[in-house]
């Protein structure tokens, strides 16, 4: 799951500053002690947040024993960690610990119940850059400790022409041949397309990926027939409106992907908790 070490620092001590601001109050009017403390499963879930708690005790200092592991799941009276340090920083951490936690954890639940959906199926469930600002690698790490994959991490690691890019382009065939002698030589290119002909179109302009976009059953099934026969090597991706209850019968067309934000914009937080022994 691992996301750089100088990523991950640089974004604990900004949510560290958020919560601490000038001091907490309590730290003034107490003495230090060392204390355990711990994260309690008040609810079942995929555990996920390890690898940005771990970077948060080596900067504060606090000796950490995990009983649940990124992408592990819990269930309700389960224990997650011990937290053993200086009184004061494990209480002032606390609130940042859980919500690191209780974040990560909700996405990677989420996650997980798609990923089930596809089970014994040859095809991906993939995240996209509905991220909230300043948390995208945060959130797309929690997609992978549920077992999904990530989609580009922004503009600049593939070339994706949404609908609204290709109304600004007049020659598509022209902009293809292009572009290739422009981009990086390993980048993909990626055409959303919202009906069969699209598609077609699409892959025989040599498109690396072919998104199936709002697609009914029938039509993504039609582009998949075609692109068997007629250009194999294009991958095929399915997105819009993606839900528990349609994935499946979406994955079965033959796809090999599918994408969804709401694995992470819908993902609702698990219930933890910390306990001092």
């Amino acid at each position: 799951m691992s996301v750089s070490q100088n990523l991950i620092e640089n974004f604990i001590r900004l949510v560290v500053d958020e919560d601490l601001g000038r001091g907490d109050l309590f730290t003034r009017v107490s003495s230090s002690s060392v204390i355990c403390a711990y994260i309690l499963a008040k609810s079942d879930g995929i555990f996920a947040g390890a690898e940005y708690i771990e970077a948060l005790a080596n900067i504060y200092g606090l000796k950490l024993s995990w009983y649940k592991k990124d992408g592990d799941s819990f269930s309700e009276g389960d224990r997650v960690v011990d937290i053993e340090g200086d009184s004061k920083d494990i209480l002032s951490l606390e609130r940042t610990i859980l919500d690191l936690a209780l974040h990560a954890t909700s996405i990677a639940t989420l996650t997980a119940k798609y990923v089930a959906k596809l089970e014994g199926l040859e095809c991906r469930l993939l995240d996209t850059r509905k991220t909230r600002p300043a948390l995208r690698a945060f959130e797309k790490y929690a997609v992978r400790c549920g077992g999904g994959q990530n989609h580009r991490m922004g503009l600049d690691d593939c070339l994706m022409l949404k609908d609204t890019h290709l109304r600004t382009i007049d020659n598509l065939e022209k902009f293809m041949k292009d572009v290739r002698a422009k981009i990086p030589f390993t980048t993909k290119i990626e055409i959303e397309c919202e009906d069969f002909d699209m598609a077609k179109e699409a892959m025989r302009l040599g498109a690396d990926i072919v998104m199936c976009d709002n697609m009914d059953l029938e039509t993504i099934k039609e582009v998949v027939a075609w692109r068997n026969r007629n250009s194999a090597h294009t991958l095929l991706e399915a997105s819009g409106n993606i839900t528990l209850e349609t994935i499946r019968k979406i994955a079965t067309t033959g796809v090999d992907a599918i994408s969804s934000g709401s694995i992470i914009h819908q993902a609702t937080w698990q219930d933890l908790s910390m306990k001092v022994e």
